[in-house]
């Protein structure tokens, strides 16, 4: 594709003139630009002569270091958008996950933005573990003369808000850094103050301009700012085309595969990638929040309450925000207490609304709510198999707490308010810390129970599309064999084509003791081991708060008793795994 020429025929210069210039100014970095700007003004107010002082040389950009701790890839994103505004002010960027993270490096860094995500009740992203529990050990290197600042994420629905961004900025300052910007606490609406915060940080940080020098990111320069545009993270509207609950009537679960079909191609998703879908609240939910405040007859906010707010999550910022909207007296004696996150347990805003009435207005509701967010799900389909379609698998959640039933929000919408013919709106979640090897001939070894299984569907289809010649072994738990085992036939076709080598499954509720995937690890340590040195890729979807955490137990214990290692030295080898990217999870 030609360069559209900057400089218009009318501008007082000839055809070759005008190449030349067009040529130069067309390659030109936005810092290169303001600097010929200045220049020229210069020369301009010299009365048409340069005036005369040697010119400057260009120093090198300013380093920076941006280190991120993610889990679901949102702070992943932000280093991203981090990195590409500072290389454009004048720095030269660094991006280090945590994972990879060597702390003797930070002394040096100079400058340090952390964006760091907290996972459930107050914990590291998983990959972030190791440089987290080395950062706050007692070994920790010294940090004098390292400026920082903080960007923490989290999930105002936890008691531990934004836990690991507060510690590390703590920690930092401890270390004796110097804060150059106040930390951000950020709940899930976080894209614009994030964006925000990053603008303000970078020019907290930016060094004292000197004069006629222009700092310039030399392994960058002449590059073009399209290297640094992105995929458009705007949603998309697609149409439900299967919808297939895959447990039988008998079984006390409910968990929906759904094929969605992109009207204009799907996007270029990998196995391993999740899909958003921007979900509607509970239409029953929204009337009775509706006839609780008196505010029927308001057909905006029943919208607004229906598609746009969150109405399910009770957290004690939401509790907070009521009293200052109200002045509640009761509800702000809730709060001084002490007792107001015991109180929110298991409860959700109509619970507030009718504990303590007060007169509420469409714009208190606003205020008190948050922007609902979308839900993310692992995609189980591979584009080759499946071509432009994305399929999920939804376990429905259903359940009761204090005298009234409650629900998922984008899990029910799926399963009890869409059908095939119906329209959604997604947008595509990158993950690429859970990918299959590059390698076709690496072993991998896949462990999901329940719904976690959904991403290796995706990648037994894409090894069978590429005919890896890699063995590949899954692990599959539920409840009964006979009602819930997700995918049968699929697995045992894949068996019988070589595209699945093994699958050992665990149905916890088919006998008097119940079994489950990590016991089945247990029984098979001595093979399992055998593949891992090998040179296989072991990969966990699923539960976070126990299964997760019972898995890794089971390999620690499985390398301690086939290898005969001490406790210390078989976690030491299953984190090796993990530092190799041959151990990967994607948990939630």
């Amino acid at each position: 594709m030609s360069r559209q020429s900057l400089l218009p025929r009318t501008a007082p210069f000839g055809d070759s003139e005008r190449a030349s210039l067009d040529a130069v100014l067309g390659t030109a970095t936005p810092i290169q630009r303001a600097w010929l700007a200045g220049f020229l003004a210069g020369i301009d107010a010299a009365g048409g002569q340069p005036a005369a002082i040697p010119a400057a040389p260009p120093k090198a950009a300013e380093p920076l270091t941006v280190i991120y701790a993610s889990e679901s890839g949102n702070s992943e994103t932000l280093a991203g958008n981090v990195a590409k505004l500072a290389r454009k002010q004048g720095f030269k960027p660094k991006v280090v996950d945590f994972a990879d993270l060597d702390l003797a490096t930070l002394p040096k860094a100079g400058k340090v933005i952390a964006i760091a995500a907290t996972w459930g009740e107050g914990e590291p992203p998983a990959r972030a573990v190791r440089a987290y529990g080395e950062l706050m050990g007692a070994s920790a290197p010294r940090l004098d003369g390292v400026e920082f600042a903080v960007l923490a994420l989290g999930d105002t629905s936890y008691v531990e808000f934004c836990a690991i961004g507060k510690a590390l900025d703590a920690r930092f300052e401890a270390l004796g850094g110097k804060r150059a910007a106040e930390r951000a606490d950020l709940d899930l609406d976080f894209e614009k103050p994030a964006a925000a915060w990053i603008k303000g940080t970078l020019q907290a940080l930016a060094p004292a301009p000197a004069d006629n020098v222009v700092a310039v990111d030399f392994a960058r320069t002449g590059a073009s700012d399209d290297e640094d545009a992105e995929p458009s993270r705007d949603p998309v509207v697609v149409e439900v085309v299967e919808h297939v609950n895959l447990n039988s009537s008998r079984s006390n679960k409910e968990t929906i595969h759904l094929a969605l079909a992109f009207e204009d191609g799907a996007p270029a998703y990998e196995p391993g990638d999740s899909l958003e879908i921007y979900p509607e609240n509970d239409p029953q939910l929204v009337e009775e929040i509706l006839k609780a405040t008196g505010l029927t007859e308001d057909a905006a906010l029943r919208k607004a309450l229906l598609s746009e707010r969150d109405i399910t999550t009770l957290s004690a910022a939401t509790v907070e925000r009521f009293v200052k909207a109200t002045g509640h007296e009761q509800a702000k004696a809730l709060i001084e207490s002490g007792e107001v996150r015991a109180w929110i347990e298991g409860r959700h805003l109509i619970d507030l609304i009718e504990t303590y009435p007060a007169a509420l207005t469409a714009e208190h509701l606003d205020t008190i709510t948050r922007p609902l967010p979308p839900r993310a799900y692992s995609i189980a389909s591979s584009r080759k198999e499946v071509g432009d379609e994305v399929h999920l698998a939804i376990a429905a959640v259903r359940y009761e707490s204090h005298g009234r039933a409650r629900s998922g929000v984008a899990s029910t919408h799926v399963a009890d308010r869409i059908a095939n013919g119906a329209k959604l709106r997604v947008r595509l979640k990158p993950n690429r810390h859970f990918r299959l090897p590059a390698d076709p001939a690496a072993d991998i070894i896949m462990i999901g129970p329940g719904t976690g299984v959904a991403p290796f569907r995706a990648f037994v289809q894409e090894r069978r599309a590429v005919e890896a010649p890699g063995r590949s072994w899954l692990f599959f738990g539920d409840q009964h064999f006979t009602h819930d085992f997700l995918y049968q036939l699929e697995w045992q076709e894949a068996l019988e084509d070589g595209s699945l080598t093994r699958i050992d499954v665990a149905f916890s509720r088919d006998q008097p003791e119940k079994i489950y995937v990590q016991d089945r690890i247990d029984w098979n340590r001595a093979e399992l081991v055998a593949w891992l040195d090998g040179g296989a890729y072991l990969y966990v979807c699923g539960d976070a708060k126990a299964m997760a955490k019972d898995v890794r137990i089971a390999l620690e214990r499985a390398y301690a008793e086939v290898k005969g290692l001490s406790a210390d030295d078989a976690a030491a080898a299953v984190a090796a795994l993990e530092r190799a990217h041959r151990y990967q999870q994607d948990v939630y």
